[in-house]
């Protein structure tokens, strides 16, 4: 661990110049006192780190100073920083380890190609935290020692030990068979088998987690993309709602976001999309569909439908009246004679 800090040390102020302990804290998620440590140990080492004291003080390498590490060309190099710049960079715990590869991508360019390379990932920003109706995306959080210990456990082929919360019940322990992490969408699982049966967990609800030292019961080889597909399949026939909808193509993306999943879409003739879409149960298809207002109109089933006319009545009835319950009296179309 503190190797690859060093690394990142000598390349934060090959990049970027003369820092201070300060910053070099906040860069490596340390303290100060241990960023002095460790310009003392590459001092040591025949690192040419060099203090310069004063209101713009700080530390610098002799001009000229390179680590050696295997080049890349400039397409590779800016495939990797632009697959980096994303949210995506927190997922699993890695948020880290990721800002210290990018340093090390940079350093290993070209001089010819490292400034173009760095400027052109600047213009590209792969999925913002917010879109253009200024919605903020949802970001699950994971405590990091807890992510940490499902991660470990996860590729060392550990068994491992959750404080799991399934829906709508209290949290408790379980011991499980960890398979492989998947995200989507911001959303992370663990794949795993509990006394045999397959179980997904949502990493949200997991609290704690601890490797234990016994191997898990898994199969060496894994396709996780298949056996996501298969458990995907499942999940959207156990239990759920599919409701037929006619909806207005510009709101198609917020009906993605509340279904669990939304089928091929069909245009119509007036432009609409007709498309097929799955929802937890009837109590979430009404609520996912009354966010959507008349751009949205449920086709089947005729249970939704009632349910949504009746909602509907109901408002026009409540907003039909003035306020402390009389009856709404119209305005006169024409002066009385």
């Amino acid at each position: 661990m503190r190797a690859d800090r060093l690394v990142s040390l000598v390349l934060l102020l090959r990049q970027r110049g003369r820092l201070t302990a300060g910053t070099l804290a906040r860069e490596l998620e340390v303290s100060t006192r241990t960023v002095l440590r460790d310009i003392e140990a590459l001092s040591a080492a025949g690192v040419p780190v060099y203090a310069e004291r004063g209101r713009h003080g700080g530390f610098s390498l002799l001009p000229g100073f390179r680590t050696e590490l295997t080049g890349l060309n400039h397409d590779e190099a800016l495939a990797l920083l632009t697959a980096g710049s994303g949210r995506g960079e927190q997922a699993f715990g890695l948020g880290s380890a990721l800002a210290s590869a990018m340093r090390k991508v940079v350093d290993a360019l070209p001089e010819s190609h490292r400034a173009t390379a760095s400027d052109g990932a600047r213009r590209i920003l792969v999925e913002p935290e917010t879109d253009l109706l200024s919605r903020r995306a949802v970001t699950e959080e994971v405590p990091g020692t807890t992510m940490t210990e499902i991660r470990r456990a996860v590729l060392a082929g550990h068994r491992l030990r959750i404080h799991y919360a399934a829906t709508d019940q209290a949290p408790r322990w379980r011991t499980v068979d960890p398979i492989g992490l998947v995200t989507v969408r911001d959303r992370g699982y663990l794949l795993a088998t509990r006394s045999g049966a397959d179980r997904t967990y949502r990493l949200s609800r997991v609290s704690a987690a601890e490797e234990l030292p016994e191997p898990a019961q898994r199969p060496v080889q894994v396709d996780l993309d298949r056996i996501w597909r298969e458990r995907c399949a499942r999940f959207l026939s156990s239990g759920h709602i599919a409701v037929l909808v006619r909806l207005a193509p510009e709101r198609r993306e917020d009906l993605l976001s509340t279904a669990v999943a939304v089928r091929a879409a069909e245009p119509e003739a007036d432009g609409r999309l007709r498309l097929e879409a799955t929802f937890q149960d009837l109590r979430h298809a009404e609520w996912a569909l009354w966010q959507l207002g008349t751009d949205a109109e449920a086709l089947s089933p005729e249970s939704l439908r009632t349910i949504l006319r009746d909602r509907a009545a109901a408002m026009a009835t409540r907003y039909g009246a003035v306020p402390g319950g009389r009856a709404r009296v119209p305005f006169p179309t024409a002066k009385p004679s």
